[in-house]
């Protein structure tokens, strides 16, 4: 019977987000003046987005994904290279890889399980070397994106769904699988598996995490 293991990607493996990663897009994007002009924005917005991500993590992907209304995905896909490059690679926790690596050589199968977007994730997952993915992807019409999810949004409960479907797919026991999180939104996740981890815990996650006697990982 095979084995799994999931985990979440910021804050967890990376110290870098899905904000930081718009961040470098609008930074970089082809015209200058709109770029600044998204940018002002962002930057502007962060106040909200705090709250928002304080309150739902979904609801805060629903709104922030929005920003890359009217992107092209031929330039999206060929940004994700320097974006590896420039802002996750370079936030990417001492002994993440590590850990990954450890339990694929005790043969879990490795799952990375994100609210981030797919156009950016091969590089990532080249670099952990993940067997499977679980990841947003937002809709595209006529080569521009809509800012519109494609269901479903993974973030929160839907995160525990995507797992069961590949727990199921895979002929595996979730009770023999683990999983690993940063987020106190990522809670349900942790409960969906045997084996859980809180990898640089808040102070509310850290608490559970004690009192459940989780294994508790820093990789700061």
């Amino acid at each position: 019977m095979p084995r799994l293991a999931f985990y979440d990607l910021d804050g967890t493996l990376v110290s870098s987000n899905v904000v930081t990663q718009y961040a470098y897009f609008v930074r970089n994007y082809p015209d200058r003046f709109t770029g600044a002009c998204r940018l002002m924005k962002l930057v502007a917005s962060v106040p909200v987005l705090i709250g928002l991500d304080l309150y739902s993590r979904r609801l805060f992907n629903e709104v922030f994904y929005r920003e890359y209304r009217g992107m092209r995905r031929e330039w999206l896909d060929g940004s994700a290279a320097g974006l590896f490059e420039r802002v996750i690679q370079p936030a990417i926790y001492p002994g993440a890889r590590e850990m990954v690596a450890a339990d694929r050589a005790a043969g879990f199968e490795t799952v990375l399980v994100t609210g981030s977007l797919d156009f950016c994730l091969a590089p990532v997952v080249a670099h952990f070397g993940f067997d499977h993915t679980i990841c947003n992807s937002i809709e595209f019409a006529g080569g521009c994106a809509t800012g519109r999810i494609t269901p479903p949004l993974i973030a929160e409960h839907e995160k525990v769904a995507a797992i069961k479907r590949v727990v199921a797919s895979r002929g595996a026991d979730a009770a023999e699988c683990k999983a690993y999180s940063d987020s106190m939104s990522d809670l349900p996740m942790l409960e969906s598996v045997g084996h859980p981890a809180a990898v640089n815990p808040g102070r509310r996650l850290r608490r559970i995490a004690e009192q459940r006697r989780w294994p508790i990982l820093d990789l700061k």
